[in-house]
């Protein structure tokens, strides 16, 4: 297993040399794909060569599930919401000193870290579990959406690239710049692509959840500023490898939508003028320009305004989590008119049920009246019953009286208010599908 993946590694590591001089061949997308893969159409999916418009689900932990029942009873829950298509995370690693524990708990694992190396795992508490959740998705019509990993450090994200690689002391964006860190991301993405890539289960490749120059455990460098184009040049990279592993299925980003504009927006905070980190650049991507890139077929962002302005959400505040929200829906389908490709919505929460019952069908219209797809973050499931329906996962993510894990920002079929949101909608979209 070791010598079969330091070929891949190698193989890797000298496509990404030849990439970055710009002698690779790069490949794109079949204009002809095989019966069930989703396509686009300027800016509509298209599956079979009739429109697709959905809404989705996010579910990270159902690959987490340990029990067939579970896995099966959650993507039925889906289906009978109208739930066309479900995003979880193609990833799960953890270190070599957490794997007695892993062991001993049943948690999910992909990868196994341990020096500047990662074993796969590919039995039946690793990949096995996933395939028997994009097989079970194409039992009940779900197609799935697959990131290949974390810009943060749940579920073994970037940082373990950089942290057992470039070692202890540097920043987070080499992730997106060494030759050694690109070839081992490279590895594992062959690795997932090519067992999934012959499936009409997968909706699309994800290149990473939500990039940014900096994460929650490092910081950023001076090499991943305002126009550096660190992330561009890592999406273009990226991108085009994986087209040339797999031509049939889209290729994303998996990012937040933050701009790089010349003239950003600017808020007052405690009598200082701020320049706003989603449209300064400073988050490094720039959502006009990575959109147009050739491999990159559709647009997703990110709405989280409750916790990225709380020190502007406050009583009598003239700012509004509601008003903003859909002024940053707006702006994103201005850059998808310019670059003339789709763009979901496709992650999106507030807290409390009060405001989701009431900021939620605004941006959900919103996003209908403008053609998007539309993915809330996130579903929730109950009836769960591994573990006579109580379990700790990891972090803080347990099973809770048989509940799925709940961040605040999760929803259950028992909160009709919130829940009918999402189903009237999912009605709308299919009656918009072919």
């Amino acid at each position: 297993m070791r010598t079969l993946l330091t070929a891949c590694v190698l193989s890797s590591w000298l496509w990404a040399l030849l990439s970055e001089a710009g002698s690779a061949t790069i490949h794109r997308r079949n204009s002809r794909v095989p019966q069930g893969f989703v396509t686009t159409n300027g800016r509509t999916f298209e599956l079979d060569g009739k429109p697709f418009s959905f809404v989705g689900a996010n579910s990270y932990w159902l690959p987490l599930l340990l029990t067939e029942s579970d896995v099966e009873k959650t993507l039925r829950t889906m289906q009978e919401a109208g739930v066309k298509v479900l995003r979880t995370w193609g990833f799960n690693a953890i270190n070599a000193t957490e794997l007695p524990g892993a062991l001993e708990s049943g948690l999910t694992y992909y990868q196994v870290w341990n020096s500047s190396s990662w074993i796969l795992n590919d039995g039946p508490q690793g990949l096995q579990r996933l395939d028997r959740v994009i097989s079970t998705a194409g039992k009940y019509g779900i197609k799935v959406v697959l990131a290949f990993t974390n810009n943060w450090v749940g579920y073994g994200g970037s940082d373990l690239y950089v942290n057992w690689i470039a070692g202890a002391g540097q920043p987070h964006d080499v992730f997106f710049t060494d030759p050694r860190i690109i070839a081992s991301y490279q590895s594992y993405v062959r690795t997932i692509v090519e067992r999934y890539k012959d499936s009409p289960n997968i909706f699309a490749w994800e290149l990473m959840n939500e990039a940014r120059c900096l994460s929650d455990t490092l910081p950023a460098g001076p090499s991943c500023v305002p126009g550096s184009n660190t992330l561009r040049t890592w999406y273009r990279q990226q991108s085009d490898f994986v087209r040339s592993l797999d031509p049939n299925h889209l290729i994303t980003t998996g990012g937040e939508g933050h701009f790089f504009w010349k003239k950003p927006v600017e808020y007052w905070f405690n009598h200082t003028l701020v320049s706003d980190y989603n449209f300064n650049g400073q988050a490094g991507e720039d959502f006009d320009h990575d959109l147009l890139l050739p491999n990159i077929d559709f647009g997703t962002y990110h709405l989280y305004p409750q916790s990225w302005y709380s020190e502007l959400d406050f009583p009598g505040s003239n700012w509004t989590v509601e008003s903003w929200g859909l002024e940053w829906i707006d702006d994103h389908v201005r850059a998808a008119n310019k670059a003339n490709k789709p763009v979901i919505l496709e992650e999106f929460g507030v807290g409390g049920l009060q405001n989701k019952s009431t900021i939620y069908p605004k941006w959900v219209q919103r996003a209908l009246d403008t053609k998007h797809a539309i993915m809330p973050w996130q579903f929730g499931e109950l009836g769960l019953t591994e573990d006579g329906g109580n379990r700790v996962i990891k972090y803080a993510d347990a099973i809770n009286h048989g509940a799925s894990p709940n961040d605040g920002n999760t929803f259950y079929i028992n909160q009709t208010a919130v829940w009918d949101i999402f189903t009237r909608a999912a009605k709308i979209q299919n009656e918009r599908s072919g």
